[in-house]
């Protein structure tokens, strides 16, 4: 039986070692041999004085040792911190100020790219490195003590106490107010959503699940967990073009694939030949609602597998899904709420809405995640007792209040409407328009005034659009501003379009009216 995190691996390892946990390109790791190294990788955390819940960052590509070192983390009884493995020097020193992180486990090139802030967080004490130190002149620059993996100072885990509800993860997620927060879930919460997840899509053993998208993201650490949780086989892959990812689902025989609508656009593009789709069993899409054209493309393309549509959102980890054999009687519907889950649609009232009456999603079950790191306003706002009595319950059951509209028709099927905040859905990440605009202040000291807004756009889900207004005493082009602002954000929040403008109307307060200017640019640039 599974009830923490790392058990994910060990137990899976004492039923099944011989089974395949880990593909990466010509390698292969048995659960057996994943659990021993985990547990290597735990006592050298340990070894640095690794504390209870205390924060572990890892800033890697898609590797063995980067799954390997989250179930380490938590074995050791430490918080695992993914952080996205394309994100810029500045977003990732955000991350491990916000939370404290004490251990940062990344490689020598990745550190180099740091060298500009890691001193700049004060909480940092070890830096452990899978590959090589650095020069003994950058070594002098780094307050933090560098380690190599495998010099760690193994020590024996102590067993502590703990319960299913400690804090296992914190993953990071773009936020209304421009700074990404950190999203506390707990051993509960990933393993309740492993099994959830799991028992909807059918998988077992002898499946082969491609993980396509980034460990940072839910729904890619859920790639990795429903394998484990089964005992199947995860082929590790960060994804760079299409017909690799045609290349590798061919060669390793995969059975279950999940992307994001901006990634099945671009992997609709390739020649998919028979040897490469027949064993497919089901695709999944999550990250945003699927054009119907690509959906069609795409089960025209896979036309042995099974569609899983989903909905999901951070702070619950996964929340509804359409089964397959839905799909065309419900065209554009979320699903119901997943195994072990309750999804309610609530008006402003506070009560449960009507059929087709416009509501605010709210999500209850174990797979609700403890709140925001260190942030209880934020935590107020969007985890709040359940909306629907209980008669003769004592303590109040916390909910997660979603942030987007949505309705339910007469069947109880949910409908995506809308979102309740300025938030972009951009190539499957949630941006913050103050986290793009932030960047480009900091970018380059010509801007006077920014503001980037979302357009719907048939590849990406929506586009990035930045309005500038240059400092009277400068003078800079807008491929030139274009260029400084790329160097403080990662590819996701690149925009698509930029115009430099003399000013930016305003509303009767004086601030900007971002209102206006989103219908201005949706209108502008939607059809491009």
């Amino acid at each position: 039986m599974v009830t923490f995190f790392d058990e994910l691996v060990s137990y899976t390892a004492h039923v099944k070692p011989d089974n395949q946990a880990l593909i990466y390109k010509q390698q292969s790791i048995s659960y057996a041999q994943l659990s021993a190294q985990t547990t290597e990788l735990a006592k050298g955390l340990f070894g640095l004085g690794l504390q209870r819940s205390e924060r572990v960052a890892v800033f890697l590509p898609k590797l063995p040792v980067t799954v390997m070192s989250l179930f380490a983390i938590t074995q050791a009884n430490g918080t695992f911190v993914p952080v996205n493995s394309v994100l810029k020097a500045l977003q990732v020193q955000h991350i491990l100020n916000d939370c404290n992180v004490k251990i940062l486990i990344t490689s020598s090139d990745r550190l180099k790219a740091l060298s500009s802030i890691v001193n700049q967080c004060p909480d940092l004490q070890h830096v452990v490195l899978i590959d090589k130190l650095p020069a003994q002149d950058d070594m002098a620059t780094i307050n933090a003590k560098v380690t190599l993996l495998t010099e760690l100072p193994s020590q024996e885990l102590e067993q502590t106490p703990r319960v299913e509800n400690d804090m296992a993860a914190i993953l990071y997620t773009s936020g209304s107010t421009g700074k990404p927060k950190g999203v506390v879930l707990s051993h509960r919460n990933l393993v309740c959503g492993a099994h959830s997840v799991s028992s909807y899509l059918l998988n077992h053993e002898n499946d082969v699940i491609l993980a396509l998208l980034p460990i940072s993201f839910d729904a890619g650490l859920s790639q990795i967990t429903t394998a484990f949780f089964v005992g199947a086989s995860c082929v590790l892959m960060d994804y760079f073009l299409a017909g690799d990812v045609v290349k590798t689902i061919e060669k390793h025989q995969v059975t279950g694939l999940t992307a994001v609508p901006p990634l099945w656009q671009q992997l609709m593009k390739a020649k998919w030949p028979d040897s490469a789709t027949a064993q497919l069993r089901y695709f999944a899409n999550t990250g945003g609602a699927m054009p119907q054209v690509t959906l069609a493309k795409i089960r025209e393309t896979f036309n042995h597998a099974a569609p899983y549509l989903m909905y999901g959102l951070t702070e619950a980890f996964r929340s509804s899904y359409l089964p397959p054999d839905k799909v065309d009687e419900r065209p554009g519907s979320m699903g119901k709420a997943i195994p072990n889950a309750e999804i309610m649609v609530i008006n402003e009232d506070g009560n449960e809405c009507a059929a087709n009456e416009p509501g605010e999603l709210v999500h209850r079950g174990p797979l609700v995640s403890l709140g925001y790191w260190n942030d209880a306003e934020k935590t107020a706002e969007r985890f709040k007792p359940l909306p629907v009595k209980r008669n003769g319950l004592v303590l109040t059951e916390m909910a997660v209040w979603s942030g987007d509209t949505v309705k339910k028709d007469d069947s109880g099927y949910l409908y995506f409407v809308g979102r309740k905040d300025e938030m972009i859905k951009t190539s499957g990440y949630r941006v913050s328009p103050m986290e793009v605009e932030e960047a480009c202040y900091q970018g380059a000291e010509e801007v006077a005034e920014a503001i980037a807004c979302g357009v719907p756009n048939l590849e990406l889900g929506q586009a990035i659009v930045l309005l500038i207004v240059i400092k009277d005493e400068h003078e800079i082009t807008e491929k030139e501003l274009l260029n400084k602002c790329k160097k403080s954000l990662p590819n996701f929040m690149h925009p698509k379009w930029q115009e430099i403008r003399s000013h930016l109307p305003r509303n009767p307060n004086g601030k900007v009216d971002r209102s206006k200017l989103s219908k201005e640019m949706k209108e502008k640039y939607s059809h491009e």
